[in-house]
């Protein structure tokens, strides 16, 4: 068999990546880059040695397959011409902006009988993959997902370029609807929101509190998962992961502290060797990103969904869009104005800088 003819389509920082380590799938090779920007492409020439192409549309016949690593507001028009032309799609998270797009490539896909991925690269980080049973029954998700201002994906609020991730990862452990969510955000220095959170309960009764940043000092991809097997706390960025694990007496709630001891302050010890055993799992060093692309030429190969469709990129924009919709209709205070709600909510002066204001006004005059 030949190798799958593979095409990226956007070469900023995500589509050189991908433009990279394509040639490092077996039966996969690239052979063309897109980009409506002339240096672009012309960097993109030196790196990979193959064609480029200012429209995308020009590229769709000389392709089995596309990579899409263009802005999210694109996603939608590009994924759908490739699809209607017959072509496998794998599009960078997320699928799309707007849930009813995502349903109609999902559909398209389905009804072609079409691979099509989304970039859901943490589903591929082995802290996450370790955690094997204990995303099974999960009853509570604590996620924090933060960066320094990143300059790019501006198209798109902290939602959709980093909350996300973690949205896709809880979706991942239930097939629950979701029952509630009440969040919160503000737009910092961008025009969407760069800090927001949320908290998301679910029919089955899983409970998730969200946060992220894109304007945040300090780093940080961590999520903490408490399930009926257990207890995991994952650092997506090390990347590693600790697990306890409590005996099947704390399991099934028949524990009697009591029964145990007669000193409940020299206790821990003894609880943490024997009843909540703690270990740190050894992970083996991988690409995430490389393993999402081998998974993306397998399911062309053998017909197989790949570990994120189209449906599960849609589903974590559905709810992204709720997330959404909760911070707008964010009240910041009890009698508040419309302009004192959502993420561009204008503050209230405090007493101190009134009263300096209404000094100043009374001298000018």
């Amino acid at each position: 068999m030949s190798n799958l003819r593979i095409g990226v389509v956007g070469a900023g920082h995500l589509g050189r990546i991908h433009a990279k380590l394509i040639g490092q799938v077996e039966g996969a090779s690239l052979v063309s880059v897109s980009d409506p920007f002339e240096a672009a492409r012309k960097n993109a020439a030196e790196l990979f040695s193959v064609p480029t192409h200012e429209a995308f549309s020009d590229a769709i016949d000389s392709v089995d397959a596309v990579i899409i690593a263009s802005p999210t507001d694109s996603h939608s028009e590009v994924a759908e011409a490739f699809l209607k032309a017959g072509k496998h799609v794998f599009v960078e998270k997320p699928i799309t902006i707007k849930r009813e797009d995502a349903d109609r490539l999902a559909q398209l896909a389905s009804k072609n009988r079409l691979t099509l991925q989304v970039g859901h690269v943490e589903r591929f980080n082995p802290a996450f993959t370790a955690l094997g049973d204990l995303t099974s029954d999960v009853k509570y998700v604590e996620a924090v997902r933060a960066s320094s201002f990143p300059g790019r994906c501006l198209d798109v609020g902290v939602v959709m370029d980093l909350m996300i991730h973690d949205l896709d990862l809880i979706l991942s452990m239930t097939d629950a609807s979701v029952k509630s969510i009440h969040s919160s955000g503000l737009s910092i220095i961008s025009d969407h929101e760069d800090v927001a959170e949320a908290r998301i309960e679910f029919e089955c009764g899983l409970v998730a509190n969200v946060k992220a940043s894109r304007v945040s000092p300090s780093p940080a991809r961590s999520m903490q998962v408490f399930g009926a097997r257990g207890f995991a706390d994952i650092d997506f960025g090390t990347p590693s992961v600790s697990v306890v694990r409590p005996c099947e007496t704390i399991v099934n709630r028949s524990f009697d502290l009591g029964l145990e001891t007669e000193n409940p302050l020299g206790y821990g010890s003894t609880l943490f060797s024997s009843r909540m055993k703690c270990e740190t799992i050894e992970l083996e060093p991988r690409n995430a990103i490389l393993d999402e692309l081998h998974d993306f030429v397998i399911s062309i190969q053998t017909g197989v969904a790949p570990t994120v469709d189209g449906f599960a990129g849609a589903r974590a924009v559905a709810v992204a869009n709720q997330v959404l919709d909760s911070i707008e209709e964010r009240q910041w205070y009890a009698d508040a104005s419309p302009s004192e709600m959502g993420a561009h909510a204008c503050v209230r002066e405090n007493i101190e800088a009134a009263s300096r204001r209404i000094r100043q006004d009374r001298r000018a005059a």
